[in-house]
């Protein structure tokens, strides 16, 4: 099949969306044909076409181009034709209609207008010529389909700026967060130690060393340093992806999973309200990524 590379555009993006529409209209001498194509996100490429029965015979053509230069969504094709030239693809079978309105004339005596109309919607009245499809036209059809992809292309860039524009700003409000929790860390373990001397102030006969012993290994089990660390990497490592060359939903989406573990993780062990409720914000913005990752190409 003839590949026109000529209007193939490239595009200095960095993440696009799936959602898109393209389309482009080709005016030949009898014809006006408009390709439209619209996208929306889905795991794989998943295209459904509507196209005249004449151009069904290089459809396996058109779904191979498609998905070779959109590579993943739920994707819809169109071809529609306005035909605007004088010849009709059907033509009336004279000699067969007179045919009919005679044997009805001698069955009974109408009008001849209503016989006629009755006429032509007998078998074989019609006759339907079988159109082929020329290489000029399959050609100009290659090409428009490249010239909708480009605008739809075009729309997934558009929308990718609005996507990476909102991924920032959740990146910095987790962020925001993790800093309000570092600051409130000291506070935590002060008030996790105060907790427990005074529990077992109320005890009678408590080895003092084991005692330490034992609240610093409850401390241990309670810190999030750790937590801290990754998370913040993984912030990082998001917003680094996000403006790579290779960024892609699938690496956002994972990477969204690896904060959200850490998240988790820090949830489980703050034991303290106002840190929670800093995690809880936090998992309300990530929320909002997993939810927009999704659409990403």
């Amino acid at each position: 099949m003839y590949i026109c590379t000529h209007f193939i555009k490239g595009y200095d993006v960095m993440i696009q969306s799936m959602t898109g529409f393209g389309k482009s209209v080709i005016s030949l001498t009898d014809k006006h044909i408009s390709i439209e194509i619209k996208s929306l996100n889905s795991k794989s490429i998943d295209i459904n076409t509507r196209i005249p029965l004449l151009y069904r015979e290089k459809e396996l053509d058109f779904r191979k181009l498609i998905a070779e230069r959109l590579l993943r969504g739920k994707i819809d094709f169109s071809i529609f034709v306005e035909n605007i030239g004088t010849q009709t693809p059907s033509k009336i079978n004279e000699n067969i209609v007179k045919s009919y309105i005679e044997q009805m004339c001698s069955i009974v005596d109408g009008d001849r207008i209503e016989l006629l109309k009755m006429a032509v919607r007998m078998p074989d009245a019609l006759q339907t010529s079988q159109d082929t499809i020329s290489e000029e036209e399959l050609e100009a059809i290659v090409q428009h389909i490249h010239l909708a992809v480009n605008e739809l292309e075009k729309f997934r860039t558009q929308e990718g700026k609005v996507l990476e524009k909102d991924f920032i700003l959740r990146i910095a409000n987790i962020n925001q967060y993790l800093q309000q929790v570092e600051a409130l860390d000291s506070e935590r373990l002060a008030l996790i130690r105060e907790r427990l001397e005074k529990a077992v102030a109320e005890i009678q006969n408590v080895d003092a060393n084991r005692f330490e012993q034992e609240l610093i290994f409850y401390l241990e089990k309670l810190d999030i340093t750790e937590e801290k660390i990754r998370l913040k990497k993984h912030l990082d490592y998001f917003l680094e992806t996000l403006h790579s060359e290779d960024s892609n939903g699938r690496k956002l989406g994972f990477i969204s999973q690896e904060i959200g573990r850490e998240i988790n993780t820090l949830g489980s062990k703050a034991n303290f309200a106002p840190m929670q409720q800093l995690v809880v914000q936090m998992k309300d913005e990530l929320e909002k990524i997993k939810e927009q990752v999704l659409n990403v190409l």
